[in-house]
């Protein structure tokens, strides 16, 4: 099965536009205020026709309340919601039995002990592995890939942080039974919530390839 691809942090219709000819797997659209890629609280029009069905759109979220999160789900037709902040199993799984896609998301750091996932293996869809920071993603910062080996868990996970162009070789030389996908953003930016399309369409050439 071939590496999926994510690309997140999208903001603008035209820089999208060029990106769905690539044919990614997942657009991230980022709803945390804080974020410098925050998309707002709805999409424009515009962007909402140009991503087609073939292509899931992510929303990424920080601690909202559930309601609300429920509302943005149905506003922006989103396929999957991605949680960076400290929300629970139950809340993940208030999710799934509505029959929401849910990817949580966990803060890698050396000293992580992946024992603290095991409550959300069966309350998510799936687990995204990002570098750990204050930030809540989108640091450009790498976490110790040989970390990963720790994870013995059933549920397939994203690779995040800090991946740019140059890391194909890497990326494939990983092979863990549970890597799905990987999740890129400030790495391919021309600025915040603007992708350097043609950095990724060869990134993705390559690890498809």
């Amino acid at each position: 099965m071939s590496m999926k691809i994510k690309v997140c942090g999208m903001s603008q219709a035209s820089n999208i536009e060029a990106l769905v000819k690539l044919g990614p797997d997942f657009i991230g659209l980022i709803f945390y205020p804080k974020s410098k890629r925050f998309v707002g609280n709805q999409i424009s029009g515009e962007i909402d026709t140009l991503i087609p069905s073939f292509i899931k759109r992510v929303g990424v979220f920080v601690n909202e309340s559930f309601d609300e999160l429920i509302e943005k789900v149905k506003l922006n037709n989103l396929d999957i919601v991605q949680l960076h902040g400290d929300e629970s199993a139950d809340y993940c799984a208030r999710l799934k039995s509505l029959g929401v896609s849910c990817i949580k998301a966990f803060g890698i750091s050396a000293d992580f002990d992946f024992a603290a996932i095991t409550p959300y293996e069966n309350a998510c869809d799936y687990l995204l592995f990002d570098t750990s920071s204050e930030l809540r993603g989108g640091t450009g910062m790498k976490f110790d890939w040989k970390k990963l080996n720790e994870y013995q868990g059933t549920k397939s996970f994203f690779l995040s942080g800090g991946i740019n162009p140059g890391d194909v070789e890497s990326i494939k030389s990983l092979n863990h039974p549970r890597l799905f996908a990987v999740d890129v953003n400030s790495g391919f930016e021309l600025e915040a919530g603007v992708k350097d399309i043609k950095k990724l369409e060869s990134f993705i050439l390559q690890l498809r390839g």
